[in-house]
Formats: C-alpha cells, sequence, structure tokens
C-alpha cells in the first residue's frame, strides 16, 4: 500500500513538472506558443490565461481582478483573422459589455448592460475604436429612450430624446459634441414647447414657445445676449 502511494506520489510530481515546462513556452523564432499564464508582478495572482499558436492568440483568453478570488474580469474569444469578441464582467460576475475588437480597438455594434437587471443599457456602433453611427440608450422595458448620431467619436448630426411611450421631447442637432443648429422641445403629450436654433450650445436667433400646443410667444436670443452685457457693463 506504501509503495503504491508513493508511486501516484512519484507520477503526480512527475505531471506537475511535465506541466510546469509545458507553460510559457515560446517556438524556436521566440514567439510565444502553446497554454500562457500570467500573473501580476507584487501579487504573484493570475492576471490572463490563454493559448498562442506561434504568436498567435487562439480560442478563449481569461482575463483576471487582482484580488484573492481571482474574479473573472473579461474574455476574449480570438476567430482565425485575429479579431476577438470580448466580454467585461463586474466584480460579482455580471456581464456588463460586449463586443467585437480589431487590432484591440472596438469595432462593430458594442452593447452594454445593466449589470443587476442584465438588461440591455446602450449600443454603440465603432469604427477604428471609435463611435461612429447611432449611439442608443434604452429604458428597461426596451424602448428606445435617446437617439445620438456620431462621427469620429463625436457628436454629429441628429439627437432624439424619447419617453418610455416613443414620444419624441427632444429633437436638436450637433456638431462638434455641442448643440449647433435647429431644436424642437416638447412635453409627455408630445406638445411642442419650444423651438428655435442653436449655436456652439446657446440659442440664438428667433424662439418660439408655445402654452397647449399654440404659439404663446417668440423672443430673439441674440438681442436678449447683447441686453444682458450691456447690463453686465453697466454693473
Amino acid at each position: 500500500m506504501i509503495n503504491r502511494v508513493s508511486a501516484l506520489v512519484a507520477l503526480l510530481l512527475i505531471s506537475a513538472v511535465s506541466f510546469a515546462q509545458s507553460l510559457n513556452q515560446t517556438d524556436a523564432a521566440g514567439k510565444r506558443h502553446g497554454l500562457w499564464k500570467g500573473t501580476y508582478e507584487k501579487s504573484k495572482r493570475a492576471r490572463y490565461e490563454g493559448t498562442f499558436d506561434h504568436g498567435k492568440e487562439t480560442g478563449t483568453f481569461k482575463f483576471f481582478e487582482d484580488n484573492k478570488t481571482s474574479t473573472l474580469a473579461a474574455t476574449r474569444v480570438f476567430a482565425a483573422d485575429g479579431s476577438c469578441i470580448t466580454t467585461f464582467f463586474d466584480e460579482k460576475g455580471k456581464k456588463v459589455s460586449e463586443g467585437k475588437e480589431v487590432n484591440k480597438l472596438r469595432e462593430g455594434e458594442w452593447k452594454f448592460y445593466d449589470a443587476k437587471t442584465e438588461k440591455l443599457l446602450s449600443t454603440e456602433p465603432y469604427l477604428n475604436g471609435k463611435i461612429n453611427g447611432v449611439r442608443k440608450v434604452y429604458f428597461a422595458n426596451g424602448a428606445v429612450a435617446e437617439e445620438a448620431a456620431y462621427a469620429n467619436g463625436v457628436k454629429q448630426g441628429a439627437y432624439k430624446q424619447y419617453t418610455e411611450k416613443g414620444i419624441v421631447l427632444e429633437e436638436s442637432t450637433y456638431k462638434n459634441d455641442k448643440m449647433d443648429g435647429p431644436a424642437t422641445f416638447r412635453n409627455a403629450h408630445g406638445e411642442v414647447v419650444s423651438k428655435g436654433q442653436f449655436a456652439n450650445n446657446i440659442k440664438t436667433g428667433k424662439w418660439e414657445f408655445f402654452e397647449k400646443g399654440k404659439k404663446a410667444r417668440e423672443e430673439d436670443m441674440t438681442n436678449k445676449k447683447v441686453q444682458l452685457a450691456r447690463k453686465e457693463r453697466k454693473n
């Protein structure tokens, strides 16, 4: 019995040594090959693990938080072309976002989730790591709450805000992340409250104001700003 136990222990030791020798290896060209496991420098806890094929990531890579339980922080599932589907998790293991990466830059549609409810919060279209297209934000019931056009990572173009019932509360225009152009604001019943123009995030020109769906008054916002500036100079 003792000899059998000794033999098993020896076998386990040999297996452990063999496994250790098969980790973090490189090929003849010095490229990573086979299973690799990385650790945090100070804590020596697991940082990542995944398999390389002559320097190229393949299959699923896992990334861990630097804590006692080595909580899973993210996964990357690699395709043959080198792109990957990346998923991020919170400290409780709940999915918070997912999408495609090409050369470590976000590409295509990314989805973001409420970790508590696991419901979709927003979607963002990416091109070369920057938002390009219409970003959408959702209510808990799945209805669209906001739509904003982006170009090269900044708000550029039409913006809309909705109620949960689909009524448009705001229609405005953005240029370089600032309100610039026509804008219309409505109440929860869909009635126009005000409309006019913005320039560089500031109301300008003639604005129309409505009460119960009917035009109540007009104000020249440009002159209003000039008059205010004159008052400030006098004071």
